[in-house]
């Protein structure tokens, strides 16, 4: 029987410590579990040429849940022309010694909020998926919107010079500052 239990001794401790590693290994993270969201990666996200937004809606009609998903896509893309937008026109204040460029700025800034507001020039919408949960009986719908940054910014260009509200020197000041940021947007999407 000590024979038996000698020999018996070292396994039994072997497979305590596998056992024991193994669990260390599964420890969890206090964070939690890394989730794969759709509709991330690279192809999702702006970039020099694009700017481009993902929404996800869901709902128990599958019309709603688009909806919710086309508006959660759409103001991503508002929130990132605004802060590119804002951005630009910052970077005009801090280079220029012109008196009126804080008038500019603000004319400017004023143009991008009404653009966004009336429509997004160019939007496209260049991915879809709709998942149906049967326990739940809800739709998940996920949407990929894209504006190809010239394409916003010639739009930007057209509005500007079709608002009378905007002088002819500010007017001279916000194309410049536009046709910079199309020539850099052209020479990415090249």
């Amino acid at each position: 029987m000590n024979l038996f239990r000698s020999a018996l001794l070292p396994t039994a401790i072997c497979v305590a410590l596998i056992g024991g590693l193994s669990s260390c290994a599964k420890k969890a993270n206090p964070a939690g579990a890394v989730v794969k969201q759709p509709f991330s990666g690279g192809k999702y996200e702006s970039n020099a040429a694009w700017f481009r937004g993902t929404g996800m809606g869901v709902s128990q009609a599958q019309n709603i849940a688009r909806s919710k998903a086309d508006l959660d896509a759409k103001n991503q893309l508002a929130g990132q022309v605004g802060t590119n937008m804002r951005s630009v026109a910052d970077q005009y204040l801090g280079e220029t010694g012109d008196n009126n460029a804080s008038d500019v700025a603000d004319k400017f800034q004023s143009l991008v909020r009404e653009v966004m507001n009336t429509e997004m020039a160019d939007l496209r919408k260049f991915d879809e998926e709709v998942r149906y949960n049967e326990t739940t009986k809800d739709f998940t719908v996920y949407v990929a919107y894209e504006i190809k940054k010239n394409a916003m910014f010639r739009f930007m260009k057209k509005q500007a010079r079709a608002n009378d509200k905007i002088d002819e020197i500010t007017q001279k000041k916000i194309d410049e500052i536009l046709d910079k940021e199309i020539e850099k947007a052209d020479a990415a999407g090249e």
